[in-house]
């Protein structure tokens, strides 16, 4: 168990070194490509296969202490460790991204976007599932924010070198916004270092704050928080996430809102929440407030693009309902109560799974029709998907209603728990304040059920016969490969929440009580 976690941060490493280099003779494939495309299939299953033996090695009985565990030391002046370790906040992140990514290495071995050499795509795809895990396996300040960093030049590149139009500029956006809030965020990190004597995150959630003064833990949070809604993205500095996704490439669609997005949520639970809990009490309601004010934001600009005549973009929309979204989980984040936070991570994981399997379609429909335009699938083209690839349709209504909260599907649990966790935060926040965010988080909802109905009801209902006569292939062999995970464990958790919250609740009532994970 030690050496797995180890081998699971690192191996994807050592496979994108491999990506590079000339394939062996005899494993070139029908052409130069397929060797090296196959030889990212084969990474990063065997990457999920290590992270699903974690899963099955780890001790369920004992979910809030850190299990397969690597404590060594690195650079001795600054007491800076590679410490590894998985908790049950951390073991389902680990899972799930490891399941995205060979996802999206199985669904690019058949449908590789057009670009610069595979060689290179591999690469940084092996590169950016390494700095996604670590993010979620390390237990060092400076090493969580390397982590945290490294991700940025693989994702830059795989919108700027294989993304759609537009894709210079929304590249451009994407370093510029996250390099910045990063940048901030190292400040707070360094002070929270400094000011304890320690980078270690296990020691630092344990000591709950103590050894930091009410003024370090304001600074800390507000200079880390900064740099971690980025990344979220939180209400006003998400405006980097529609463009980015929009010009990504359909794989980099899905890693983006699958993956990245969570690693700012995580930040705020793994490091703010225990190590500064009194700067987080005093910056909580101007959270939970811009959480909200994301939720509504984000539904209302979705159904300005679902609407007829706007011209909208459906990766554009799904970008859009992921601020909104991901407003639920910082407001269950804000609210600083087992429920809240509980419902956040819920949230986040169900989220990964329906938006990645939002994007999938949304990709799948631009290479049949050549679009993405709601415009122009519902009306020139008339893409009345229930008649002409009724599975395709049958796929994206279940993704739509899984992604709009309906109960018995992994959305609804996030959601409601976040809302219930406003109900009732933590002593000493503003009741009446939340109380208020939870009624914006409420009509979020049904605004949010408005959009993704109209977007079904534009792209999946109509006659074939009175539109063009176009042949549309339904699903392929490879894309029911790749999706059917995503819409099995939508189901698994929403009518199983179990499986989720036994393994989160006991390691946030640690973390939220100040003790040793």
């Amino acid at each position: 168990m030690q050496f797995l976690l180890a081998f699971v941060v690192a191996a994807p490493l050592l496979g994108a070194v491999a990506a590079l280099l000339p394939p062996p003779p005899g494993l070139k494939g029908r052409n130069p490509e397929q060797a090296v495309l196959r030889h990212g299939v084969t990474v990063t299953g065997v990457i999920l296969a290590a992270a699903i033996a974690l899963a099955l090695g780890f001790d369920h009985d004992a979910p809030a202490r850190f299990q397969a565990t690597t404590d060594i030391s690195w650079i001795q002046a600054l007491d800076v460790r590679i410490h590894l370790g998985i908790d049950g906040i951390s073991l389902p992140l680990l899972l799930m991204t490891a399941l995205l990514f060979f996802l999206c290495a199985l669904y690019s071995y058949f449908k590789l976007p057009a670009g610069p050499s595979p060689k290179a795509f591999v690469a940084l795809l092996l590169v950016l599932e390494s700095g996604t895990l670590a993010t979620f396996a390390v237990l060092d300040l400076l090493l969580f924010f390397l982590a945290f960093e490294m991700v940025l030049i693989p994702m830059y590149f795989l919108i700027a070198r294989w993304g759609g139009a537009q894709r210079q500029s929304a590249a451009w956006k994407f370093i510029l916004y996250t390099l910045l809030g990063s940048v901030v965020m190292l400040l707070g990190l360094l002070l929270i270092g400094v000011n304890s004597g320690t980078f270690d995150m296990v020691a630092l959630a344990s000591d709950n704050g103590r050894e930091l003064t009410h003024t370090t833990q304001l600074l800390a949070v507000l200079a880390i928080g900064t740099g971690l809604a980025v990344k979220t993205p939180m209400w006003p500095l998400h405006s980097w996430l529609p463009d980015a996704h929009t010009a990504a490439p359909t794989v980099g669609s899905v890693l983006l809102a699958g993956v990245l997005l969570k690693m700012g949520t995580y930040g705020f639970v793994r490091i703010l929440l225990p190590v500064t809990p009194d700067g987080m009490a005093t910056f909580a309601p101007y959270l939970g407030a811009f959480a909200a004010v994301g939720i509504v934001y984000g539904s209302l600009a979705c159904l300005a693009l679902a609407r007829k005549g706007s011209k909208g973009d459906l990766k554009r929309l799904i970008a859009y309902s992921s601020v909104g979204h991901m407003g639920f989980v910082l407001l269950g984040i804000a609210t600083m109560t087992p429920t809240g936070v509980n419902g956040a991570l819920f949230a986040n994981i169900a989220h990964g799974l329906i938006t990645g399997l939002l994007f999938f379609l949304v990709g799948a429909l631009k290479d049949r029709y050549g679009t993405a335009d709601l415009d122009t699938l519902a009306g020139a083209t008339g893409a009345a998907l229930y008649g002409r690839a009724p599975r395709l349709g049958a796929f994206l209504a279940f993704a739509a209603v899984a992604s709009l909260g309906l109960p018995g599907l992994a959305g609804f649990w996030g959601e409601m728990l976040a809302l219930f966790g406003a109900f009732d935060p933590a002593p000493g926040l503003s009741r009446p304040a939340f109380l208020t965010y939870m009624a914006l988080g409420a009509f979020g909802t049904l605004l949010t059920a408005a959009y993704l109905l109209i977007v079904v009801r534009r792209v999946c209902m109509g006659d074939p016969a009175t539109g063009p006569d176009l042949t549309v292939a339904d699903i392929q062999r490879h894309e029911f490969a790749a999706w059917t995970p995503l819409v099995a464990l939508t189901v698994l958790a929403g009518l199983w929440p179990a499986v989720l919250l036994g393994l989160t609740d006991p390691a946030v009532q640690k973390l939220l009580a100040g003790g040793t994970s």
